[in-house]
């Protein structure tokens, strides 16, 4: 095991739920937005904090992009 990976770690935790507008390109169900936060920290000293939004398809659990 690599001594870069037991010193890095990436902890992830959802913020919360919602519904958002439009439909599954893929099944037709309804998409669902997740605010999710991540953390890396370096040997217990946080390095980075992200939140992102995240799209799910409820029906399928399908990961979905947004294209601008």
């Amino acid at each position: 095991m690599c001594l870069v990976t037991i010193l890095c770690n990436e902890e992830e935790r959802e913020l919360g739920r919602q519904q958002a507008p439009g439909c599954c390109p893929h099944c037709g169900g309804k998409v669902e937005a997740v605010d999710v936060e991540r953390r890396w920290r370096f040997c217990f000293l946080p390095i980075c904090f992200n939140i992102k939004r995240k799209y799910y398809c409820t029906l399928c659990s399908r990961r979905l992009v947004l294209y601008y």
